[in-house]
């Protein structure tokens, strides 16, 4: 299997795992797949707190999702950790009858998984015990109490046919001070921002507290999926987001991959890396862009988007498509861009991104942007790991995990490079990050473009029943798909776990006890997606 050959091989204490935990807990049984690098920690009711407790404090795992699934009369949970240290696996799964909703929650002590935890509550029926906040998540007032549409049960093909006057929603509160009250910032925004609705508790001009509310276009892409072809599904996982189009459709597919046993051609494994980066670059310059609209740089911003769309423009030309829809397959690509126009791309890029350092080099001396930036939005180590945060928001506060060097998955075992890290955790360290990764996807691209290997760009895929997880490093961090084939090669379980989804759950600390006029900034250096969160 290609994804096992470019594994790093873990360490003694992940290959323990078969030892230490039934020593803990007699009633856990562990199965060890060492070619895919994962321990299966098969845990009861009442061990699945303690088992998931010590993984992510004692033994210093990162928490990755919560797959949730109901198969036939069993609810079947899968909570995916990973170790950084050790480049290994472990799934936490538990079993149970349908009839029994309850399972213990982590969520209360692994904030990473407080909102996974939420959202199973919402879209499955279950009860999560010792969870601090169930209910109202992903399901607003509209939805009645007792409907769960990710139930076998329930048809996504039929009408949903619920009429009740509408409820009148009252936000939480917290704030008691004389003067408090409450400030709301959307759901519905000008331009082409997404509905996201924040609400704010204050006394004055500083934000107290920070509610926010998602999931307004919540398009049950993951129900949509249940009965179609892996080909079908692709199209859903592209769509995600279109801003990370093409890193979705690459998880979807390394997914399909690992289950199927299929070797990816050399040629496919370096366009796919090539491609995911010049998606980075571009996606990145857009973050960059919004931040400059959101300090009022008008010149600025204009100089970003016309890179911005140098960059779209660039990206059809070599792939036949601005957003990279519809090159990928299952199995490798659906195209293969002749030696001319990879040239191209190599000599386009290298110029695009030397116009966008002289933009660089201007933001840099620019006092009124920087004072705009600097000690504003701070995130702090501690919040990375409890909140289980990834990408250039997390790489801004010092962490060092990117899937693309732990992993070493499709053309980067072929490339050296260190993960740009800073240790601020504001947003001008964040908006170094992304021009650090620019750069870096530069490179990459040069880099894999120099030595492109002759061949076939895709294998067949031959459908099997099970299910596997796939994961890239999307341009916004760590992304998860999780797929379940019947044995017709049918979508059974999609699951889907985004980086928006994981950030957006810490966006409220960063702006809480900083001034409202902060507020859009704190938003542009996140850079985040609500359709990649709305799933």
């Amino acid at each position: 299997m290609v994804v096992a050959a470019v594994m790093q091989r873990p360490s003694a204490a992940w290959q323990e795992l078969h030892r230490i935990c039934p020593a803990r807990w007699p009633e856990v049984s562990v199965r060890t797949d060492h070619t895919m690098h994962i321990a299966h920690l098969m845990v009861t009711p009442t061990t699945i707190r303690p088992v998931c407790l010590w993984l992510f404090g004692e033994a210093e795992y990162h928490f990755a999702t919560l797959v949730t699934e109901e198969l036939d009369d069993t609810w079947h949970l899968t909570y995916v950790f990973y170790d950084p240290a050790c480049h290994g696996w472990a799934y936490v799964e538990l079993q149970q009858p349908l009839a029994q909703t309850s399972v213990m929650s982590i969520g209360d002590t692994i904030h990473a998984a407080d909102w996974h935890e939420r959202e199973a509550e919402d879209l499955f029926g279950l009860r999560f015990e010792g969870h601090p906040k169930l209910g109202e998540f992903v399901l607003h007032e509209n939805w009645p109490e007792g409907v769960n549409p990710m139930r076998k049960q329930f048809d996504a093909h039929a009408p949903f046919a619920y009429h009740q006057q509408k409820t009148v929603w009252q936000p939480p509160t917290i704030v008691e001070a004389p003067g408090a009250f409450i400030m709301p910032i959307g759901p519905v925004y000008s331009d082409f921002a997404e509905s996201a609705h924040f609400v704010i508790e204050t006394t004055g001009e500083d934000m107290l507290r920070v509610l926010p509310r998602f999931f307004y276009k919540y398009r049950g892409v993951e129900k949509i999926a249940e009965g179609k072809t892996a080909d079908h599904a692709l199209l859903l996982a592209e769509r995600l987001s279109g801003s990370s189009a093409f890193a979705h459709g690459f998880a979807f597919c390394r997914a399909m991959e690992s289950l199927c046993e299929t070797e990816v051609p050399p040629r496919a494994r370096v366009l796919r890396s090539a491609f995911a980066e010049l998606e980075r670059l571009r996606h990145h310059v857009s973050v960059i862009t919004g931040i400059c609209a959101s300090t009022g740089l008008a010149v600025a911003q204009a100089q970003g988007a016309i890179i911005e769309e140098d960059f779209l423009r660039l990206t059809a030309q070599v792939c036949g498509h601005r957003y990279l829809f519809g090159v990928l397959k299952p199995g490798g690509l659906t195209l293969a861009p002749d030696e001319q126009r990879l040239g191209l791309l190599r000599e386009r890029v290298h110029a695009l991104h030397t116009r966008l350092e002289e933009l660089h080099t201007g933001l840099r001396y620019s006092s009124s942007f920087l004072d705009r930036l600097e000690d504003v939005g701070l995130i702090r180590a501690e919040v990375v790991k409890a909140f289980g945060l990834v990408g250039p928001v997390a790489r801004a506060s010092g962490s060092t995990a990117d899937l693309r060097k732990l992993f070493r998955y499709g053309a980067y075992e072929q490339v050296n490079f260190e993960v740009p890290t800073e240790t601020q955790g504001d947003g001008y360290a964040r908006l170094r990050i992304l021009f650090r990764e620019a750069a870096q996807s530069m490179a990459i691209i040069e880099r894999l473009l120099d030595d492109v290997p002759h061949g076939p760009v895709s294998a067949e895929v031959i459908p099997r029943a099970g299910a596997a997880l796939g994961f890239v490093e999307a341009p916004l961090g760590a992304t998860f798909h999780w797929l379940r084939l019947d044995a017709a090669g049918r979508v059974q379980r999609y699951r889907v776990s985004t980086p928006s989804f994981r950030n957006w759950h810490a966006f409220r600390v960063a702006v809480e006890h900083f001034s409202f006029q902060d507020f859009p900034i704190v938003l542009a250096t996140f850079g985040l997606s609500n359709a990649e969160c709305d799933r």
